[in-house]
């Protein structure tokens, strides 16, 4: 039973099923979509890298496929926030949503400015909501695309390529895969962890 458990939450075994259509459709949808925030973005680029060295996917179309669905994604989240305006602060939590992870890519907006378009591609959860709270704070859209490319082509080429490096360099490279996507799942999840510590410091204070 634990056995099957592991191999289903292989991310090989996800990206081997899904293929890389799939993978894409995962990249748009935690890019700007406000239900995507728990997709697990940043490990699933580093993986289908890894395959793309291994023959299992295309590596241009990979490359060129990510950068244009993190782009697509964060511009859709523009728009999004862009429409609903502000009152989006005020709509009620639901399964899909919760107010706590838009107050935070605002305070996170607040303090790096325009830069959080690029910042936010590295953060889970605020890279999801960071391109609808510009939307909402009427960022001109001609910067947004600015800053949503370059991070966009950092963030998913950038992890993407890794992958690709490490297995077409490492020998034995596939006995390290599942340790080093759990590595990054951790890396991943510090900013946010930091930000919830600090939170709570505030309370009990």
């Amino acid at each position: 039973m634990i056995q099957t458990i592991h191999t289903l939450l292989d991310p090989v075994v996800i990206i081997k099923a899904v293929g890389l259509v799939g993978v894409l459709c995962v990249i748009f949808a935690e890019s700007g979509l406000f239900f995507g925030f728990f997709f697990p973005g940043d490990s699933l680029l580093f993986t289908a890298g890894f395959l793309a060295s291994q023959g299992f996917i295309s590596p241009a179309w990979l490359f060129i496929g990510a950068f244009i669905a993190a782009v697509l994604g964060d511009s859709v989240g523009y728009a999004f926030g862009k429409r609903v305006g502000p009152k989006i602060f005020t709509k009620e939590d639901s399964f899909f949503f919760n107010k706590k992870y838009i107050e935070r890519s605002r305070r996170f907006y607040e303090k790096y400015g325009k830069k959080t378009i690029i910042l936010a591609r590295f953060i889970p959860i605020v890279r999801t909501f960071a391109p609808i709270v510009a939307g909402v704070g009427n960022m001109s859209y001609g910067t947004f695309i600015l800053y949503n490319i370059v991070g966009g082509f950092l963030w998913s080429v950038g992890v993407s390529a890794l992958g690709f490096s490490l297995g077409a360099i490492v020998p034995n490279a596939d006995s390290y895969v599942t340790p080093l996507v759990i590595i990054i799942i951790i890396v991943s999840l510090i900013p946010p962890a930091r930000e919830y510590m600090k939170a709570r410091r505030k309370i009990v204070k």
